[in-house]
């Protein structure tokens, strides 16, 4: 299993490579965003959230917003670790975190913030699917570099 420090390292480094086949294969827009979304998931929406992680210290006082993810999520199983399903988690949990957040925090009701997000969306569909695999892509590297891509769980 890769430290830490070996996850960031490679994060870094693959980033703009990333980018790069990303922006050949769609445009360059999306594969820059592609490499920002490849080096905020290798960076911040680590698997390892779900531990005492450098990742999880990077959120600096932010980092409380994870504590209910931890105590729900086992380390190294499907639910953090696995292919699409961890991602999706993981976005969805920070999803609904930013959105109780910004419904405490702002004068902005829900089908507001509801509808800027679906315009979003549907205006920049492309975009979206790029960051969506640049995330997905980092989580890909960090099963690769803890050497077992497997979660626990599915070994059985």
């Amino acid at each position: 299993m890769a430290s830490g420090l070996k996850h960031e390292k490679f994060s870094k480094l693959l980033t703009v490579p990333f980018g790069f086949i990303i922006g050949a294969a769609m445009d360059w827009t999306s594969g820059c965003a592609a490499a920002l979304a490849f080096l905020f998931g290798g960076i911040w929406l680590s698997p390892d959230l779900d531990t005492r992680s450098k990742a999880l210290k990077r959120w600096g006082i932010l980092q409380w917003i994870w504590w209910p993810y931890r105590k729900l999520i086992k380390h190294r199983s499907f639910l953090s670790h696995g292919p699409f399903i961890g991602t999706t988690l993981r976005i969805l949990y920070l999803g609904l975190i930013s959105y109780l957040l910004l419904l405490l925090f702002t004068e902005t009701n829900r089908i507001e913030i509801l509808d800027r997000i679906q315009t979003q969306v549907l205006l920049r569909p492309q975009i979206i699917i790029a960051l969506l695999l640049g995330i997905e892509a980092s989580v890909w590297l960090h099963l690769l570099l803890d050497g077992d891509p497997l979660p626990t769980q599915l070994k059985k």
